[in-house]
């Protein structure tokens, strides 16, 4: 999700790989009624003062009447605000769910589907398709997942509620923005809870500095079942943000016996060469490539995989500032252009299970009749249950925590 100057809304779009739970993440999406506005006697006063507001900040009165008709307080958005619930997740579990099977085949389906718009756009933008793309399936599981709450709506319950309402009425504004600017109507002005909107979740305050009408139709459309205005923002943010064209995000990489792991992180830059006299390597055991400043990341520690990253990497965190969600997508992107998976094993969680103690584990529970939702050895919401329903029927004290001695139990 694009925001400006990332705030603390990261992770709160509509997003894919936020939602997923791991070990439970169905190919078919589930979709709720979106919630209904309830009355509110404060919220209506509040909203005729804003009005009031909105119109000396030169929004139409025509446009504010149309996008308050049918808009109104949300207490479900307040309540996810309130409430948001914080993941703990490993590095090998974001990275696996970032690029799970599912989302890299999906991501090489829409690559070649989108083929002609995405070498349009990297010819224009000089971003690849791969990392366009990546960033699509991560921000929304390629359309599938856009969010359909009314964007008016969303924004004015958060801005009147006023935990965070100088944010969310400038993001309101700029809704209004969009809608006299007439990219879109109010009533297809939907996405996130928190104001996340389209295929690669724009904020409003990002859509109005970023979106771009790459189909020449007079509007930028991030939320049409054709996605090309979408991607092609994406690529137009990136690009503003400093991407390179023909330069690589970064790489894993292999670090010599003995390597100091404090100097290691973005703050410590230096070039491939200094890397490669240290014996810094790709994996095949050739040099970096020289394409400036090079940080070298160990996001599992010292004893996991190791990647050195470029300048395209610092482009990706503009759009969300987080290590996890930069190697994220780089990730996926060479995934999506047929780059292998990460080849050095990553250490044993807290519990002393490998990732791959974590799948035969769910596919044992499935086996017994305890199904786990999948077996992508990540534990999730699924494989707690199950764990939790074998424990109690083997009269096991009920933890719902898998262990090496639960594997054991079902082998």
């Amino acid at each position: 999700m694009i925001l400006s100057r990332r705030t603390t809304l990261l992770g709160l779009a509509a997003g894919a790989l936020s939602a997923c739970t791991g070990g439970s993440a169905p190919s078919a999406v589930s979709r709720a009624a979106p919630p209904r506005p309830v009355p509110n006697a404060a919220y209506d006063t509040w909203v005729a003062g804003f009005q009031a507001r909105a119109a000396g900040q030169g929004i139409a009165p025509a446009t504010i009447d149309r996008a308050f008709r049918g808009a109104g307080y949300l207490p479900d958005v307040v309540e996810r605000d309130r409430n948001q619930t914080e993941f703990t997740r490993s590095i090998e579990d974001y990275l696996a769910i970032a690029a799970s099977d599912e989302r890299v085949s999906k991501g090489r389906a829409q690559r070649s589907r989108q083929s002609g718009t995405l070498s349009a756009i990297e010819t224009r933008y000089g971003v690849p398709p791969e990392v366009v793309t990546a960033v699509w399936g991560l921000e929304s599981m390629y359309g599938e997942r856009m969010g359909d709450i009314p964007v008016v709506s969303s924004t004015s319950t958060l801005a009147f509620d006023g935990r965070r309402g100088a944010f969310f009425e400038g993001q309101l504004v700029a809704a209004l923005r969009i809608l006299q600017r007439g990219d879109i109507t109010p009533e297809r002005m939907t996405g996130s809870w928190a104001g996340a909107m389209g295929h690669t979740q724009f904020i409003p305050t990002s859509f109005l500095a970023y979106a771009v009408d790459f189909t020449g139709d007079g509007r930028a459309d991030i939320w049409s079942d054709n996605p090309a205005d979408a991607l092609a923002s994406t690529a137009a943010y990136l690009q503003r943000s400093g991407w390179r064209p023909g330069q690589p995000w970064g790489m894993e990489v292999r670090l010599p016996a003995g390597f100091n792991a404090g100097l290691a992180g973005r703050g410590n830059r230096r070039d491939a060469g200094a890397w490669s006299a240290m014996g810094v390597t790709d994996m095949s055991g050739r040099p970096l490539p020289g394409v400036g400043p090079t940080a070298i990341l160990l996001p599992a520690g010292p004893n996991g995989p190791a990647f050195a990253v470029f300048r395209n990497f610092d482009a990706i965190l503009r759009y969300n500032n987080a290590e996890s969600y930069g190697l994220g997508v780089g990730h996926l992107s060479d995934r999506i252009a047929g780059r292998p998976p990460i080849q050095t094993s990553f250490p044993p969680d807290a519990t002393g299970l490998t990732i791959d103690d974590r799948k035969e584990l769910q596919r044992r529970l499935t086996a017994a009749g305890f199904d786990t939702g999948g077996a992508d050895g990540v534990i999730g919401s699924n494989t707690t249950a199950a764990i939790s329903a074998y424990q109690a029927q083997a009269g096991l004290p009920v933890t719902g925590q898998p262990s090496p001695a639960l594997l054991q139990r079902l082998r």
